[in-house]
């Protein structure tokens, strides 16, 4: 007797799913045997301000570059959550031209080694940032998709961030421009907001975009939260490099024009891609949102809880961190009585709060805020006086950083002041001269090889020597160690901007 070896008749509530779950994959395009793996291209937009965290973000540091939840930086954090996502590239930085060496350090400390650091050479917005990475990525990948990410947010859950770019990456390869919604926490003015359209797949967390709405009062914010329509605009995208191109080209072609000229007449210079200066400076500054989402027929949002948080201002920083008994974050050197509710953070010398509630108290060697919470979107306001009365305490810290290593202020009088100097093994500063100042160097430890005019001197610790004005210098470090001096700066200016180089490893002007 033959065997019958047909395959059994499924039954019919079995064939039923197995049709749905056919069709789903055709609609979605990932049936399983003709599955085409697509890279995700990061690009990580560093170029921010941080203006609300201040006096700790400044300039020339901002918040994007401070250690505020680990050890790590925010923008160390955004590249290191990258790590395990599938199919994701090396990613794409855009920068400031000013923080070109320090985005340079942290990316070496994480041992991230990008496929291009852009510099802008000056900010214009997340618009144009996200058109050059899109036309960088073209030339890697024709089919590229990007995943663009600020440098400054927080994510907690790591995973369902992962599954969340999966998701959007999808709906990418369907010519949706995508954007990831959060589910709100609570009726919250400071965030724009997403209301949801259609459904998108059988998927329960994507959809087309209905609408985008702007920072809301607190009574309409609490109608989005109770609705469960709307969600907080993450400024966080998946798209394909070119249907991004595409609309902006529809929708602001000055924005593409200007930066299509800006990448094709750009400079790679070490390791760093400079635009050119003329065409981006000339470029509208806008961003992603006014200039394509908010006009595209294809903006789809996948919503997300990821305990994601933008970090915007000192009481969204001290509401994530771990409290004490007494809801207070303490930082540094802090002796807190009678103190609740209230963040402090001490960065170079002791505070003591006695008998406060609810205050955001941070403390830098040269200015200090003292803040009730609930004013914590209102600290742009100083910003804005600083700049207004020409002062310089938004712009850098008595620390400042350079490729080489770094300096900072001690004292200032009139007519000089005195500076910390560190330079890291193996680095040198520029061959330069000053117009308006002498300069006179004390080694207080490590070995510099100092050139003086036409001298070569070797100094070590407690040795010295006498910069005259306008002449030719040089100091490097050739130690294995790091070598600290005191430098007494003396004359007319003291301004940073009286360096004449004519000979520079970091190719500064």
């Amino acid at each position: 007797m033959a065997q019958d070896i047909r395959p059994p008749v499924l039954g019919r509530s079995v064939a039923l799913v197995l049709q749905i779950i056919i069709q789903q994959c055709v609609r979605e395009k990932y049936v399983v045997l003709l599955l085409d793996i697509t890279m995700l291209y990061p690009v990580i937009l560093s170029g921010g301000s941080g203006t609300r965290l201040w006096p700790l973000s400044r300039a020339a540091l901002p918040k994007q570059f401070l250690p505020l939840i680990s050890e790590y930086t925010l923008f160390q954090e955004t590249l290191l959550r990258l790590k395990g996502c599938a199919d994701v590239a090396a990613p794409f930085v855009i920068c400031n031209n000013e923080h070109r060496f320090l985005v340079a350090e942290q990316l070496r400390a994480v041992n991230v080694n990008p496929l291009l650091q852009v510099l802008e050479p000056s900010g214009r917005n997340t618009a144009p940032a996200a058109a050059i990475a899109a036309f960088a990525a073209q030339e890697q990948d024709d089919q590229a998709t990007l995943l663009v990410l600020p440098a400054d947010h927080l994510i907690q859950n790591v995973s369902a961030f992962h599954a969340a770019i999966q998701s959007a990456s999808v709906l990418a390869q369907q010519k949706w421009l995508v954007t990831f919604g959060i589910a709100p926490r609570d009726p919250a003015t400071g965030f724009g907001y997403i209301k949801l359209g259609d459904r998108l797949g059988l998927d329960g967390n994507r959809f087309e975009v209905a609408s985008f709405v702007e920072k809301p009062d607190m009574e309409m914010a609490k109608r989005f939260v109770e609705s469960g329509n709307y969600f907080w605009n993450s400024g966080m995208f998946v798209f394909r490099a070119s249907n991004y191109l595409k609309e902006l080209h529809c929708y602001r072609p000055d924005i593409y024009s200007a930066v299509k000229h800006a990448w094709k007449n750009s400079k790679h210079d070490m390791d760093f891609c400079r635009l050119s200066e003329q065409d981006f400076v000339a470029c509208p500054s806008e961003s992603i949102d006014y200039a394509v989402m908010e006009h595209t027929r294809a903006a789809a949002v996948v919503t997300v809880d990821i305990g994601w948080n933008d970090i915007g201002s000192w009481s969204s920083l001290h509401q994530i961190l771990d409290q004490d008994r007494k809801g207070n974050v303490l930082r540094g050197d802090v002796y807190a009585a009678e103190t609740a509710n209230s963040y402090v953070r001490a960065e170079s010398r002791m505070v003591a709060t006695i008998g406060v509630h609810d205050l955001i108290i941070v403390e830098t060697a040269d200015a200090v805020l003292v803040m009730n919470k609930g004013f914590a979107q209102d600290v742009k306001h100083t910003v804005e006086y600083l700049k207004q009365a020409e002062r310089t305490e938004h712009l850098e810290h008595r620390r400042v950083y350079r490729p080489w290593g770094y300096y900072e202020g001690i004292d200032m009088g009139e007519r000089f002041q005195a500076k910390r100097i560190m330079v890291k093994p193996g680095a040198k500063l520029s061959l330069q001269k000053h117009q308006y100042r002498a300069e006179h160097w004390v080694v207080v430890s490590g070995y510099a090889k100092v050139t003086r005019g036409d001298e070569i001197l070797l100094l070590q610790e407690d040795q010295s020597t006498y910069i005259p004005l306008g002449m030719k210098h040089r100091l490097e470090n050739i130690g294995a160690g790091s070598l600290y001096l005191i430098e007494i700066q003396s004359g007319s200016y003291l301004g940073e901007d009286d360096i004449v180089r004519f000979d520079d490893d970091y190719k500064r002007d």
